[in-house]
């Protein structure tokens, strides 16, 4: 392959080096800072060798070109555009002239939990493998592995302690992304999210009944009282103190010399945070993030089959907004508060049906360039990652993306009305059936039969009639 004609190529396609604000790329991906989205010819650039598939997310625009071929095509696309090579922070500056208000809040929740999934993923995959070992029903009637087994229980409770450490303290995850994301230290991040889940403190899931006990314990400032409590599992608090540290330490930071900033702005950013939280942030947000939690869990239990429609057919449009990110937050909060989540094996099943939307694309397609991009999307969807195949193919072609959709939504109200939960958020794909609770699995398979058969079928039937692939 020529990699400067085909940077050329591209480098026309979206309108020239005058539209090109910055670039950088990363394992498959141009990702571009553009002024102007709208006069890009998408379909000059569709039929470019290189390019597999383009999508505009986050002010930028990104451009699949495949690894091992991506950073190859960047060097000559720079050189020619005249803008020098940018890293991945300067490319997100540079394009938040081209989000609204929403999309840079939307933005700034997936710049703080998207660090974090790695952990949550891997604490999800762990609680499965715990799950097979300890759920009763699964291999033998009302006895689990460790039953019948009594020396793999000792293996079970370790599984278990390291999954969740995690959630355990998921504030000091939240502590270092956020107030890395707003410009602060990130180890005083880590210092004010382990804060609020101090041992001393009542944990936030006894709550409940030492309110219902009169067992409160409290703190007595000068004649205040202050509930001393921990705000395991949630993610409000953490974030609005987090924000606040930010705040007073970069405050501090540049009034105070430089030779004697270690003695007093950690100790005065921790110490102010840590009073405004206990007396002030953490109670209101507490009972916010409650309320939500209770709002929804009270929602899906009356009208179950309802919400499973709704959100099993718009994750996908919500992905395409980027809006999906919002809802990480609020499977983390369930997930803290309650121990399962109902929303994420919806999102689960939404990924899996536009792989097989994908998929029907490759088997219907008899264009070399277009089945390569189906299936390698295809297979991306399935395990997780959906952008490829949502921007690449069902959304270039509409009716698969339309047909996705309708399916996962019939999956979701299927799931939904069966009560499915997942113990934690994981694989976003076929291998999430191991996030799901143990007794929920044959409900969680026939959700992912739906979401495998109607869009494969429905799509390349389709296809095939419509001629146009």
């Amino acid at each position: 392959m020529n990699h400067k004609k085909q940077a050329e190529q591209i480098l026309e396609a979206i309108g020239g080096k005058e539209n090109l604000s910055a670039a950088t790329h990363c394992v498959t991906r141009l990702r571009l800072a553009l002024h102007d989205e709208g006069i890009v010819d998408q379909e000059k650039l569709n039929n470019i060798d290189a390019v597999k598939g383009s999508f505009s997310t986050n002010g930028q625009f990104q451009i699949v070109v495949g690894q091992g071929t991506v950073d190859k095509v960047y060097k000559e696309f720079v050189a020619l555009a005249g803008v020098g090579e940018s890293s991945k922070e300067e490319v997100k500056e540079a394009s938040k002239g081209n989000m609204n208000p929403l999309q840079r809040a939307i933005k700034t929740l997936a710049d703080i939990f998207i660090p974090i999934l790695p952990a949550i993923v891997t604490a999800g995959l762990l609680l499965g493998i715990n799950n097979i070992l300890t759920a009763q029903g699964i291999f033998w009637d009302d006895q689990s592995i460790i039953d019948v087994y009594p020396q793999w229980s000792g293996i079970a409770n370790m599984i278990i302690i390291i999954a969740n450490t995690a959630f355990v303290f998921l504030p000091g995850l939240i502590g270092w992304s956020a107030v890395k994301k707003f410009g602060g230290s990130p180890i005083l991040g880590i210092v004010i999210g382990l804060v609020l889940v101090h041992p001393d403190l009542l944990n936030a899931w006894s709550y409940g009944d030492a309110v219902a006990e009169g067992s409160v314990p409290t703190w007595d400032l000068f004649g205040l009282t202050v509930e001393k409590i921990g705000y395991q599992g949630q993610v409000l608090p953490v974030l609005v103190a987090s924000y606040l540290l930010t705040k007073i330490e970069l405050f501090l930071r540049n009034r105070i010399p430089d030779n004697i900033q270690l003695l007093f702005v950690g100790p005065i950013s921790l110490l102010v945070t840590g009073f405004l939280t206990f007396i002030i942030i953490g109670p209101i947000t507490f009972a916010i993030g409650n309320w939500i939690t209770d709002g929804l869990v009270a929602t899906f239990d009356t009208f179950a089959w309802l919400g499973g429609l709704i959100y099993g057919g718009l994750y996908g449009v919500l992905v395409i907004t980027g809006m999906h990110h919002t809802f990480l937050a609020v499977d983390i909060q369930l997930v803290g508060s309650t121990g399962t989540t109902f929303l994420w094996p919806m999102l689960a099943l939404s990924n899996i049906a536009q792989g097989s939307a994908a998929f029907a694309i490759w088997l219907a397609s008899k264009d070399d360039k277009l089945k390569g991009l189906s299936v390698s999307s295809g297979i991306s969807a399935w395990l997780g990652i959906t952008e490829p195949a949502l921007f690449g193919v069902n959304l270039r072609f509409k009716y698969p993306f339309i047909i996705a959709i309708t399916s996962s939504a019939l999956a979701g109200l299927y799931i939904s009305a069966q009560g499915v939960l997942a113990s934690s958020i994981g694989v976003g794909g076929v291998p999430g059936i191991f996030s799901i609770v143990a007794e929920y699995w044959l409900d969680f398979a026939i959700g992912m039969v739906i979401v495998i058969v109607l869009p494969l079928v429905g799509t390349y039937l389709y296809a095939k009639r419509k001629k146009d692939v």
